[in-house]
Protein backbone atom coordinates (compact mmCIF):
# COMPACT_ATOMS: atom_id res chain seq x y z
CA UNK A 1 0.00 0.00 0.00
CA UNK A 2 1.36 3.40 -0.97
CA UNK A 3 1.32 5.66 2.05
CA UNK A 4 3.37 7.61 4.55
CA UNK A 5 4.24 6.25 7.98
CA UNK A 6 4.36 8.72 10.86
CA UNK A 7 5.93 8.18 14.28
CA UNK A 8 7.17 10.07 17.32
CA UNK A 9 3.97 11.38 18.84
CA UNK A 10 3.13 11.19 22.51
CA UNK A 11 2.16 13.08 25.65
CA UNK A 12 4.25 16.11 26.56
CA UNK A 13 3.93 18.95 29.06
CA UNK A 14 3.43 22.52 27.87
CA UNK A 15 6.78 23.99 26.91
CA UNK A 16 8.17 20.59 26.02
CA UNK A 17 9.50 19.19 22.75
CA UNK A 18 8.83 16.30 20.42
CA UNK A 19 10.30 15.22 17.10
CA UNK A 20 8.02 13.56 14.59
CA UNK A 21 9.30 11.38 11.78
CA UNK A 22 7.74 10.23 8.54
CA UNK A 23 8.91 7.60 6.08
CA UNK A 24 7.51 6.58 2.71
CA UNK A 25 5.94 3.25 1.87
CA UNK A 26 5.77 2.40 -1.80
CA UNK A 27 7.00 5.64 -3.35
CA UNK A 28 10.27 7.45 -3.98
CA UNK A 29 10.57 9.96 -1.15
CA UNK A 30 12.99 12.35 -2.86
CA UNK A 31 10.54 12.95 -5.72
CA UNK A 32 7.81 14.42 -3.54
CA UNK A 33 7.12 17.75 -1.87
CA UNK A 34 6.32 17.01 1.74
CA UNK A 35 3.86 18.57 4.17
CA UNK A 36 2.94 18.23 7.81
CA UNK A 37 -0.79 18.62 8.45
CA UNK A 38 -2.67 18.27 11.73
CA UNK A 39 -6.21 17.75 12.92
CA UNK A 40 -7.23 18.89 16.38
CA UNK A 41 -10.17 17.23 18.14
CA UNK A 42 -13.43 18.31 16.53
CA UNK A 43 -11.70 20.45 13.89
CA UNK A 44 -10.69 20.16 10.27
CA UNK A 45 -7.30 19.54 8.74
CA UNK A 46 -4.78 22.34 9.24
CA UNK A 47 -1.64 22.78 7.14
CA UNK A 48 1.44 23.32 9.30
CA UNK A 49 4.54 23.22 7.16
CA UNK A 50 5.94 22.47 3.70
CA UNK A 51 9.39 21.54 2.42
CA UNK A 52 10.63 21.32 -1.15
CA UNK A 53 12.38 18.39 -2.81
CA UNK A 54 15.92 19.01 -1.57
CA UNK A 55 15.04 20.72 1.70
CA UNK A 56 16.32 24.13 0.64
CA UNK A 57 12.93 25.85 1.02
CA UNK A 58 10.42 25.66 3.82
CA UNK A 59 7.19 27.37 4.81
CA UNK A 60 5.25 27.46 8.06
CA UNK A 61 1.86 28.32 9.39
CA UNK A 62 2.10 31.55 11.37
CA UNK A 63 1.09 29.92 14.65
CA UNK A 64 4.08 27.54 14.60
CA UNK A 65 6.78 29.83 13.20
CA UNK A 66 9.81 29.95 15.46
CA UNK A 67 8.69 26.83 17.34
CA UNK A 68 8.50 24.10 14.71
CA UNK A 69 11.18 23.11 12.20
CA UNK A 70 10.57 20.89 9.18
CA UNK A 71 13.47 19.04 7.60
CA UNK A 72 14.15 16.04 5.40
CA UNK A 73 16.98 13.61 4.87
CA UNK A 74 16.65 12.12 1.40
CA UNK A 75 19.53 9.69 2.11
CA UNK A 76 17.45 8.22 4.92
CA UNK A 77 14.07 8.71 3.21
CA UNK A 78 12.80 10.52 6.27
CA UNK A 79 10.85 13.70 6.95
CA UNK A 80 11.07 15.35 10.37
CA UNK A 81 9.13 17.88 12.37
CA UNK A 82 10.95 19.23 15.40
CA UNK A 83 8.40 20.80 17.72
CA UNK A 84 9.56 23.01 20.58
CA UNK A 85 7.73 25.17 23.11
CA UNK A 86 4.62 23.06 22.65
CA UNK A 87 1.27 24.48 23.70
CA UNK A 88 -2.01 22.77 24.59
CA UNK A 89 -3.46 24.08 21.33
CA UNK A 90 -0.88 22.00 19.45
CA UNK A 91 -2.74 18.89 20.57
CA UNK A 92 -3.79 17.04 17.40
CA UNK A 93 -3.20 14.07 15.18
CA UNK A 94 -0.25 14.94 12.96
CA UNK A 95 -0.13 13.65 9.41
CA UNK A 96 2.65 13.54 6.87
CA UNK A 97 1.51 14.25 3.30
CA UNK A 98 3.41 13.68 0.06
CA UNK A 99 2.42 15.46 -3.16
CA UNK A 100 3.64 15.63 -6.75
CA UNK A 101 2.22 15.34 -10.24
CA UNK A 102 -1.35 15.26 -8.97
CA UNK A 103 -0.56 12.33 -6.70
CA UNK A 104 -1.06 12.55 -2.97
CA UNK A 105 -0.25 10.10 -0.19
CA UNK A 106 -1.26 10.10 3.45
CA UNK A 107 -0.54 8.04 6.53
CA UNK A 108 -2.46 7.08 9.63
CA UNK A 109 -1.06 9.96 11.65
CA UNK A 110 0.55 10.17 15.07
CA UNK A 111 -1.15 11.64 18.14
CA UNK A 112 0.46 14.57 19.92
CA UNK A 113 -1.06 15.58 23.25
CA UNK A 114 0.19 18.63 25.12
CA UNK A 115 -1.14 18.67 28.65
CA UNK A 116 -0.03 19.25 32.21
Amino acid sequence: QVQTVESGGGLVHPGGSLRLSCTPSGFIFSNYWMYWVRQAPGKGLEWISWINLDGSETKYRESVKGRFTISRDNTKNTLYLQMNLLKPEDTAVYYCNAQRWGLEYWGQGTQVTVSS
